[in-house]
């Protein structure tokens, strides 16, 4: 693998682009919606966007892995693995919000190398590549400091991703914490934190596929994502995740939910 990531960076926008393209076929369009194993939404946009990321890889570098979120895996063990979340938010994309993303991962001995947060239909790319920092559409971006938790801006999805009582109580404490909270967002959000507009991202219910691609990004901006122990995250990470703009704001974060 070349030591700048360059072959694998293309490879993974060129994997942005065409799941770019099959998403905008379906967006606002009638689609049937299916109900996966564990009750989440799925369409044909879903299936044939993972498809179409999934082609391109084996034509490209067919000694990787693959873990898909509606195909599954494939050479798992490889060194390199893709981590494809065709459409994270699918609720969104089923319901007309241009928040869901195309989410691309390149992941080394199980640990992110390499994000991109696709929005097809406003035309926003973020991306991040370990030790080459973050962009926003080809132009540098860094997070911000909101000087403290009591000042921080935080996202989460949705309460309902928070499974038990334990789980609630801590958003509860984070939310009282916080200057202001917002819902909804998905991959969205971590991008826009990444760009300087939110200081937090409080989520659970979240496997690899979900969390993979955003971690270059928001680290290589200069924030920190881990799971609410602090831990860095991996392909066996989960479902726990923070997202935090800063070291010092992550701490605080952390301390407030293991209270």
């Amino acid at each position: 693998m070349p030591n700048d990531f360059s072959a694998w960076t293309e490879l993974a926008n060129r994997l942005a682009d065409v799941a770019g393209a099959e998403s905008r076929k379906y967006f606002r369009q009638p689609l049937d919606v299916i109900a996966k194993g564990d009750a989440s939404p799925v369409t044909i946009a879903d299936r044939d966007a993972e498809a179409a990321m999934r082609q391109l890889i084996k034509e490209t570098a067919p000694d990787h892995g693959i873990f898909g979120e509606e195909h599954g895996v494939e050479n798992i063990d490889a060194k390199h693995v893709w981590v494809l979340d065709p459409i994270d938010g699918t609720a969104a994309f089923i319901t007309g919000l241009p928040t869901f993303g195309n989410l691309i991962s390149l992941a080394e001995n199980g640990a992110p190398v390499l994000g991109v947060i696709n929005q097809p239909i406003s035309g926003e790319r973020w991306s991040g590549v370990t030790g080459q920092g973050a962009r926003f559409n080809g132009q540098p971006i860094k997070t911000r400091d909101c000087g403290g938790l009591s000042n921080a801006a935080m996202f989460i999805t949705t309460p309902e991703m928070l499974t038990t009582e334990a789980e609630l109580e801590t958003f509860s404490r984070l939310r009282q914490a916080v200057r202001l909270t917002r819902y909804g967002g998905d991959c969205y959000s971590y991008g826009l934190l990444a760009s300087g507009h939110a200081d937090l991202v409080f989520e659970s219910d979240l496997k690899p596929y979900d969390f993979m691609a955003l971690v270059p990004v928001v680290e290589e901006a200069g924030g920190i994502m881990s799971d609410w122990q602090g831990n860095p995250l991996t392909l066996s990470s989960g479902p726990q995740v923070i997202a935090a703009a800063n070291k010092r704001l992550h701490e605080e974060a952390l301390e407030l939910i293991n209270r």
